[in-house]
């Protein structure tokens, strides 16, 4: 179990999937005590082999909130495109006058564009991947850091991937940009670990969520894969585990990373992918 958060305001960005990492970790931080505020697209997007490619409405935010209060906690969603600053400013903006300030920040909005054979990805999809995965974490840490600094300090997780730590065929947009987000993690906690201020990214493994089971269908598409033998984005027995993650089991790290027992953890990149038996 994590260490309290009581007391602390968290912000989470990519909550509206109902078996995403963002709303696991929102809830484990709401259970650790926290107050959680969730983020998403919350509107209609393209579809690859019948699945949403962003949290396409504001129901499943309301259903975290339900969740997060349930446990005593308050809770507030807000849809947000972390792509446009002026949005991430305005929704920061009220989170202070409702919450008092912010503390965690777990950057989780990602989104699988850059999944493509590297000669068919246009512009477009590296540019989106780029302002996604780096910018938006950008914009939201630019925006939290000064209250964060009121504070006394605060604590910034951002949600690379394993693909963050090595390479994988037809992922160089996802990996290019995943590569980024540590790069950016280390920077935030040398500019900012005198204020008190810690930076971690997680790169997590093959993880059952909505986004892998996209990152499936992607597969199947641009890369001729059966789908009856496309069970996992790794090989169940590449897994020392023999078993892909669970959300939760990643927003219980997020939780304690977010919490004083992680209090002198900065600067890092935590693998948390049941030993692929590859290794990095």
């Amino acid at each position: 179990m994590s260490e309290s958060l009581t007391g602390k305001v968290a912000v989470v960005t990519g909550a509206g999937r109902p078996r995403g990492i963002g709303r696991a970790a929102a809830i484990e931080l709401a259970r650790a005590g926290a107050d959680v505020v969730v983020t998403d697209l919350a509107r209609p997007g393209p579809r690859v082999a019948g699945i949403p490619t962003v949290a396409e409405d504001e129901e499943g935010l309301q259903d975290a909130v339900t969740e997060i209060e349930s446990m005593g906690r308050r809770g507030k969603a807000f849809p947000l495109d972390v792509t446009a600053e002026a949005d991430v400013v305005e929704v920061i903006d009220r989170v202070q006058a409702e919450f008092g300030g912010v503390d965690i920040l777990f950057n989780n909005a990602g989104t699988p564009v850059g999944v493509k054979p590297f000669l068919e990805l246009d512009n477009e999809a590296w540019d989106l991947s780029w302002k996604v995965h780096v910018m938006g974490m950008v914009y939201t840490s630019r925006a939290v850091i000064p209250l964060m600094r009121e504070r006394g300090g605060g604590v910034i997780i951002n949600n690379s991937s394993a693909s963050g730590l090595r390479a994988l065929p037809g992922y160089a947009a996802y990996t290019a940009t995943k590569h980024a987000v540590i790069g950016l993690t280390k920077t935030l906690a040398l500019d900012f670990g005198v204020d008190g201020i810690r930076a971690v990214s997680i790169c997590p493994g093959d993880i059952d969520t909505d986004m892998t089971d996209l990152g499936m269908a992607l597969a199947v598409e641009h890369f001729g894969v059966d789908p009856d033998q496309q069970e996992s984005l790794a090989p169940i027995d590449t897994i020392a585990l023999r078993r892909r993650g669970q959300a939760s089991e990643i927003g219980k790290v997020v939780a304690w990373l977010a919490s004083d027992g992680a209090s002198y953890v900065s600067g890092n990149s935590m693998l948390i992918d049941g030993a692929l038996m590859e290794g990095i």
